[in-house]
């Protein structure tokens, strides 16, 4: 009998990192939890006494399905320049690595370019058939669940075809140990039973139905449906909305405030879209791009012949904003002449194109947007004190982005639909070591850099393949990030105390080691041990991959 053998697996233990201080463990790129089985008995008791035996089984292969093939596509990068046999392995010794089950090799027989594949595996130490057997008890049918999801999951992504495996033998039927089989799916005789457990819960979808039609019933009664500009859950985004939606049935001049980049002409927008104008034009205008000389012609019009060049007469902003909205951004910009005008237009409602003497009578909603702390410019003469507190009737704070931590998710999703089918790929997603990373920038750019960086993003990552940290963030400083360090070693490590970095400090200075050679021991122990890949090694120290690479040349005299 041939003894099958699994490849070294260092350069697996070396993917898993804990960071006690950000609360985060890593496998690769995907965050990972440690759980007490317990728990998950726990869990499995109750899915079982909610929804029956059938559903719950359904439900936790699927979980595990989903593992599976995670595990797949971390195998195919890590593993991909090896032997068939080696990167398939990389699922089983992951799956010990993990401490789900200890994986012998009975039998295997893979083809990738033919699509065949047969393999039978004995478990032993299952958690799952021991959980089981705690709280459920013995068995007339095979109990590891969410273990078979993942072979096949695991299995059918990694040849590109669903393979199936079924438990033939498990302890909590009375075996001696779990044994598994798996081979394409039509080649089992009993393959639609089995599948059905990989299908979506019936039961479950009937439910959300139900729930999605309750939602759909109870938004439609108080007309409280956002538009699709507006993603958000945070309490700041809320806040913000309801003054929207406060607003919208009001035709009150609204000042929003904020940031570059968070969003404030989307605001206006929605408002606008709220509200009883919504038939009528949107005009947006950004003060801030306007030359001064031509700044009162494109507000209030001009007439022919009002000035050298003025061949026809047309209408300015706020004729074409009449019936509708008219959005002044970036109005802290406007020079003092500008804004006395736009005073009068506020308070009489009517304006004179430039060279007219004719007055024009509008009906528009004005909403004004600013990032400039129009208080301090009315203090340094830079702003019309009467003019400021006619727009500041009404304002809506809108707060920056690294105050809207739990908008990141939903934003990074709505801009991954839109970018994708712009662009025409299909990607897996934002890795768990991108999102944790998206989390931690502090966003200086606000919603404006997290759509930038998302579609440089996914320009930049493999068609059907994760968005990963260096798509993203090429060109940004350490600075820019909170505070969060990950241990190399795979293995929980105390971090060091603000006293201990002291002491470091100390003991470099005290070596008289020079500058020069100590950023070259840093970069070589660096890349040794991100075993030669520069992303990792730059993760390492604190940088940027260019900024590395630009030491390197320098220190190879490039």
């Amino acid at each position: 009998m041939t003894i099958i053998r699994y490849p070294e697996s260092n350069d697996l233990r070396n993917l898993v990192k804990f960071c006690e201080k950000d609360g985060t463990i890593w496998l690769a790129e995907n965050r990972m939890v440690l759980m007490h089985t317990t728990a998950l008995g726990a869990l499995r008791r109750e899915l079982v006494g909610s929804v029956g035996k059938e559903h719950a089984r359904r439900l936790l292969t699927r979980m595990g399905y989903a593992a599976g093939v995670s595990d797949a596509e971390l195998a195919k990068r890590i593993r991909g320049n090896q032997s068939l046999q080696d990167a398939f392995f990389t699922g089983p010794q992951l799956h010990m690595l993990e401490g789900v089950v200890r994986v012998t090799p009975v039998e295997m027989a893979i083809d990738f370019e033919k699509g065949s594949f047969y393999g039978e595996f004995l478990w032993e130490n299952s958690w799952e058939q021991d959980i089981h057997l705690r709280e459920l008890g013995r068995s007339e049918d095979p109990v590891c669940w969410s273990q078979i999801g993942y072979a096949s999951g695991y299995t059918s992504a990694f040849m590109g075809r669903f393979i199936l495996f079924k438990e033939v033998e498990c302890v909590a039927c009375g075996h001696n140990n779990c044994r598994i089989v798996g081979k394409p799916l039509e080649e089992w005789e009993d393959a639609e039973e089995h599948a059905s457990y990989f299908e979506s819960d019936s039961m479950l979808n009937r439910l959300l139905e139900l729930r999605h039609q309750v939602d759909y019933l109870r938004t439609t009664i108080t007309q409280q449906v956002q538009t699709q500009q507006l993603v958000g859950n945070s309490v700041g985004f809320k806040h913000a909305y309801d003054l929207v939606t406060r607003a919208s049935g009001t035709q009150v001049t609204v000042l929003l405030l904020g940031e570059t980049g968070v969003g404030k002409e989307r605001f206006a927008r929605t408002l606008h879209q709220m509200s009883q104008r919504k038939q009528g034009p949107f005009v947006a205008v950004n003060c801030a791009a306007m030359p001064n000389d031509l700044i009162e012609s494109e507000l209030f019009g001009v007439e022919k012949g009002a000035f050298t060049g003025a061949h026809t007469s047309r209408m300015g902003k706020f004729e074409r904003a009449d019936g509708g909205t008219l959005f002044l951004d970036e109005i802290g910009e406007l020079p003092l002449a500008a804004q006395a005008k736009l005073l009068r237009v506020l308070q009489e409602g009517e304006i004179e194109r430039l060279g007219d003497d004719r007055v024009r009578k509008l009906n528009i909603r004005l909403v004004a947007a600013t990032n400039v702390d129009l208080q301090t410019a009315v203090k340094e003469g830079r702003f019309r004190s009467d003019l400021y507190y006619r727009l500041s009737v009404y304002p809506i704070q809108i707060p920056p982005l690294r105050e809207r931590l739990a908008d990141i998710p939903p934003l990074v999703d709505a801009m991954l639909e839109r970018f994708c089918t712009l662009y025409e790929k299909k990607l897996l997603g934002v890795s768990d070591k991108a999102m944790q990373a998206i989390k931690s920038y502090r966003w200086p750019g606000n919603v404006r850099e997290l759509e930038n960086m998302i579609e440089r993003g996914i320009i930049l990552a493999p068609n059907g393949g994760w968005i990963e940290i260096e798509h993203l963030f090429a060109n940004v400083a350490v600075s820019d990030f909170h505070e969060t360090q990950i241990s190399q070693a795979g293995s929980l490590e105390a971090q060091p105390e603000p006293g201990a970095k002291s002491d470091l400090i100390s003991a470099i200075l005290d070596s008289g080691i020079a500058f020069d050679d100590l950023e070259t021991r840093l970069i070589d122990e660096a890349v040794k041990r991100a075993d030669g890949n520069l992303a990792g090694a730059a993760r390492t120290l604190g940088i940027t991959r260019p900024q590395l690479q630009y030491r390197l040349k320098k220190k190879d005299g490039v």
